[in-house]
């Protein structure tokens, strides 16, 4: 593959969009643009296509690598991406050379290393972009050197060519990184069958294939873990079951740890550090709060990473109060590609600010409150929805819930809940309400509380707040707030 792109003038520092599922090709073009020095740059295949021409565009790149699944993609960007070369199909289309043709004409050739330095761009990690357009992170060469060594000496210590790994995520971001990870150590990568999770079929592999460990996020452990399946199949294989990209509230972290045992790993970190701030290593995992056991937390630092603590000037804050979580360290990107006002508010004083609230213990435990971003104000008090949501989620028929602040002519802002409850479970908004008095101080009682089939959630399966804003708004249900009395009794 590496000697098919330079056929067509491929060179270091040269861009190549991938719009793909998850596949043998779009994972071979990554080493492929590696080796040349290339910068390999995959999307989010759930996206749009003016949202994926829009990537191609802020990358500046030069060639596009294509699944077949995705025609109108590849025409949106040939319309408004025009410096970009030549389009690779995976499979046969109308719209681009054929994968497997196209390297197959190469086959037995070899293209030189080109010679990278430690800071030369490799990946263009693309945020989520939650809260404006996507930004490229810039993962560099050296950065990710460090990440391989990080993630097997803090995540999976002891990973060798016999062990298997489970794929239950895009290869576009974090599990991209992890599977890097298992190529380093040459063990098996076990694909699902199709674009679709499928819970059966995840645990139907792990017996299979004696998997050993796997990358995910709270909500797809929490799929795997409620679901029949987990008592039909041999899981006994698994040491690691990585999660991330969200925090994992406490009922169902101890729902897994019942179901798997002591296997869970826990880390914190963005896209922008590759995942490397905290972790916690499965002997932490603790199934009851026993005296000394530190429910919340999301791990202490990472090898060879720094965490401070700071408040809005800079200045790094004590033990136990809440600041804005920050970070250095070799595994934090170069910056944003061709974005200095993100760069400027992204660093201060050598840290990288996260945008993440949260305090550190005595013992240099971190604990996370939650974006600075979701905490609101409301009658000049501090609300974390976190904390709401950890509550909530301990009543026996709630599934999943999502706290956000609202305007609120009386307060300021108003805390509204919205949870979907689990399967043959019923509860009302009164019934909640009575169930949280004296569970939470009253101020930080939500003023509404929606009950909706499913929550909006992102293609890494995060619950998405701005998703659920829209739709709050789109319904009416922000106009009746006025209407419920429960913040005017504090």
């Amino acid at each position: 593959m590496a000697a098919a792109l330079a056929a067509k003038g491929i060179r270091k520092g040269d861009r190549v969009l991938v719009q793909s599922k998850n596949c043998n090709q779009m994972f071979e073009s990554m080493f492929a643009c590696f080796r040349l020095g290339a910068v390999w740059v995959p999307t989010n295949f759930r996206q749009t296509p003016d949202e994926v021409a829009y990537l191609a565009q802020a990358s500046g790149a030069s060639a596009m690598i294509c699944h077949g699944d995705f025609p109108e993609h590849a025409e949106a960007i040939r319309e408004a991406a025009p410096d970009v070369r030549f389009v690779i199909s995976i499979g046969r289309t109308s719209f681009g050379e054929d994968y497997d043709e196209f390297v197959g004409k190469h086959r037995g050739q070899s293209a030189p290393a080109a010679a990278v330095e430690h800071d030369d761009p490799c990946w263009f990690f693309f945020t989520s972009g939650t809260t404006g357009r996507p930004k490229a992170a810039v993962l560099t060469h050296g950065q990710m050197a460090f990440v391989i060594a990080n993630h097997l000496s803090d995540l999976m210590p002891g990973t060798t060519n016999i062990d298997a790994s489970l794929v239950v995520a895009p290869l576009s971001h974090g599990a991209g990184v992890h599977q890097l990870v298992q190529v380093a150590r040459a063990a098996k990568t076990v694909l699902l069958s199709g674009e679709r999770f499928d819970v059966n079929e995840a645990w139907s592999l792990v017996e299979k294939w004696h998997i050993t460990n796997m990358f995910t996020v709270p909500t797809i452990v929490k799929l795997l873990t409620e679901h029949p399946s987990v008592d039909a199949h041999d899981h006994s294989s698994l040491r690691y079951v990585i999660y991330a990209g969200a925090p994992m509230y406490r009922e169902d972290q101890k729902h897994a740890l019942a179901k798997l045992g002591k296997v869970l790993v826990q880390y914190f970190g963005l896209g922008e550090v590759t995942g490397n701030i905290t972790v916690l290593p499965p002997a932490l995992h603790d199934l009851e709060d026993s005296p000394g056991v530190k429910v919340g937390t999301c791990g202490y630092e990472r090898t060879g990473m720094q965490v401070s603590i700071q408040d809005d000037q800079g200045q790094e804050v004590s033990a136990g109060t809440t600041g804005e979580i920050c970070v250095c360290g070799p595994a934090v990107f170069a910056g944003y590609y061709n974005n200095p006002e993100a760069n400027a508010k992204a660093f201060r004083e050598g840290w990288f600010r996260t945008g993440d609230l949260g305090h550190m213990d005595e013992e240099g435990f971190l604990f996370i409150t939650g974006r600075a971003s979701d905490m609101y104000i409301s009658g000049g008090s501090n609300i974390y929805p976190r904390e709401i949501e950890e509550k909530i989620l301990t009543h026996p028929a709630i599934s999943e819930v999502a706290v956000l602040g609202v305007p609120d002519r009386t307060w300021g802002e108003a805390g509204v809940a919205v949870c979907t409850l689990r399967s043959e479970r019923t509860l009302s908004e009164d019934e909640l309400l009575a169930w949280l008095e004296g569970r939470l101080a009253r101020y930080k009682l939500p003023k509404r509380i929606f009950f909706w089939e499913a929550l909006p959630k992102s293609a890494y399966g995060k619950i998405t707040k701005k998703a659920i804003r829209g739709e709050l708004e789109t319904k009416g249900c922000l106009q009746c707030l006025e209407h419920n009395s429960v913040s005017d009794q504090r």
